[in-house]
């Protein structure tokens, strides 16, 4: 199958550290080269990967602030969807609401999974403006705030099998891994380890947009409980989290999903969060980890967590979340979308035809002329 997948430009494919959409359109484009198809990568230029790489800018949004962005999305917009898009047996945007105009008017089918939050009132009308384009979510949770949209199935994002190790025993600190900035739980957890004399170490990124909220917060980082050690890598991320008593997501928001958790989960590594958006279709209550509705109930779980078998939170990893799981589902939708595309081209034909009447050919032209002189001759 010939297969385009559209990606954001902000961050390279993959990204270097922090961007989960990137990471995910990454995994799914690899793993579709490693099955043999003929994929195609809309992304920046500093991108890797196998497939066949349609550079859109010389590098990420992200690492060069100086560049015009809707010089690049306008290119990226007109090659994915206009100049290349007859190459394609079909395209996946990866980029939201920005492909929803031209993906209207592709005559290639074009579904979009969407990453982002959506319970943002101006999205509502966005959407409702769009009703016919089949979408894919993330999670159920995400869903509920526009479930009229014409979704197609819930797709929960998959990791490389071997990308972290499993880690059988117990570690000595709680982990909080992510972003800084306002709603991702991070003072929350600093609270946690106060309140249970557990240290925590903090591995998140800081944007410029949340520089002056990371200020607000720092002295809570100079606690002897709290090691801040700022962004990580995937190969620090393995021993980050694998080494952890538990990693804790006091999240107080709906999160469409949350990447970091099937982290933990893939190194073994129960999970504390609060029961908000996606949280409950990836965590197993008693199981994986411990749902909690307050931080005074996370306070209570934190001395549970030696319950929890390290090794049932691997085999929910590679029972649920592997890349491989994650690219057979959408490999149906491909197909599905495909089918019924085809079907709708033959009966769009059919249509065309029945409005002109049937072309005479050479030989019955023959045979009647034929008939008109015998018919002269008598």
């Amino acid at each position: 199958m010939k297969i385009a997948q559209v990606a954001p430009l902000r961050e390279s494919i993959p990204s270097r550290r922090y961007g989960g959409t990137e990471r995910i359109v990454s995994y799914l484009t690899e793993e579709l080269v490693r099955l043999g198809h003929d994929v195609t990568l809309f992304a920046s230029g500093d991108s890797v990967t196998a497939a066949t790489l349609r550079a859109i800018c010389p590098s990420s949004l992200r690492s060069t602030p100086q560049m015009f962005p809707d010089a690049s999305f306008s290119l990226l917009l007109e090659r994915a969807f206009g100049t290349y898009a007859g190459h394609f047996d079909l395209i996946h945007s990866h980029i939201d609401l920005l492909g929803f105009p031209l993906a209207r008017r592709c005559r290639t089918p074009v579904f979009t999974t969407v990453h982002t939050q959506l319970d943002l009132p101006e999205l509502i009308p966005a959407f409702e403006q769009f009703p016919e384009l089949p979408l894919v979510s993330i999670s159920d949770a995400q869903r509920c705030s526009i479930p009229g949209a014409n979704w197609q199935g819930t797709i929960h994002p998959g990791l490389p099998r071997n990308l972290y190790s499993m880690r059988p025993n117990l570690g000595r600190y709680l982990a909080f891994l992510g972003r800084i900035s306002p709603g991702r739980g991070v003072e929350q957890a600093v609270e946690l380890a106060n309140r249970t004399d557990m240290p925590i170490r903090i591995a998140a990124r800081v944007d410029p947009t949340d520089q002056q909220y990371f200020e607000h917060i720092a002295p809570l980082f100079e606690h002897p409980l709290v090691e801040f050690i700022g962004e990580v890598t995937d190969s620090e991320k393995d021993d980050f989290l694998g080494e952890a008593y538990a990693l804790v997501c006091p999240v107080d928001r709906p999160e469409p999903f949350s990447l970091v958790l099937i982290e933990a989960l893939a190194c073994g590594t129960p999970v504390l969060a609060y029961r908000r958006g996606s949280i409950s279709e990836i965590v197993d209550h008693g199981s994986t980890g411990y749902l909690c509705d307050t931080l005074e109930e996370m306070v209570h779980t934190v001395a549970w967590v030696p319950n929890i078998d390290r090794s049932r939170c691997r085999e929910t990893f590679e029972k649920r979340f592997t890349v491989e799981r994650m690219v057979q589902d959408y490999l149906l939708l491909y197909q599905r979308s495909v089918h019924e595309n085809n079907q709708s081209a033959d009966q769009r034909s059919c249509e065309v035809m029945r409005q002109f009447p049937p072309s005479t050919t050479t030989e019955d032209a023959q045979v009647e002329e034929d008939a008109r002189v015998e018919e002269a001759a008598a």
